[in-house]
């Protein structure tokens, strides 16, 4: 049996030498966006992708509950009819940090995702779709969480 500090060390070295030979998916680290991750509000989080300010849109739909028993483990879907996507965010306002998830789109992808989510507190969620021109457009909806997900 192999304790928990072996099993690391020898992922850590499997993941050096994948890195190595160019074989770690560094794609994954260069989606990373900072400045959207840490954004405390929708605006800055879409304005972060590239995109304008959002505009409410029907083509946009959000699934969230309208209560959520747990605030730990939130269900949440994003889908879009729109053309040209290129990002869809989704983002809790009232968390500390607002993008919760992004999903890149392309034309091979549906723009149809599924998630689950940590939310603190009752809240507005927003599902964002950015287009190839930079447009956003959003939908919205209350969640009330009754039992909270961020420590409390």
């Amino acid at each position: 049996m192999h304790t928990r500090r072996e099993i690391l060390k020898r992922s850590a070295t499997v993941a050096g030498l994948l890195a190595a030979t160019g074989l770690f998916p560094q794609h994954a680290l260069a989606a990373f966006n900072k400045g959207a991750f840490d954004a405390k509000s929708v605006a800055d989080a879409v304005k972060a992708y590239g995109g304008s300010a959002p505009t409410e849109s029907k083509d946009v739909t959000l699934t969230a509950p309208d209560i959520a028993e747990n605030g730990a483990v939130v269900p949440m879907g994003v889908a879009t009819t729109l053309p040209n996507v290129k990002q869809m965010l989704i983002l809790v306002e009232k968390n500390p940090s607002a993008l919760v998830a992004k999903f890149d789109v392309t034309d091979a992808v549906d723009a149809n995702f599924s998630t689950r989510a940590k939310m603190g507190q009752s809240s507005d969620v927003y599902a964002v779709a950015i287009t190839a021109d930079g447009k956003a457009h959003f939908a919205k909806k209350e969640v009330k969480v009754t039992l909270g997900g961020c420590g409390g």
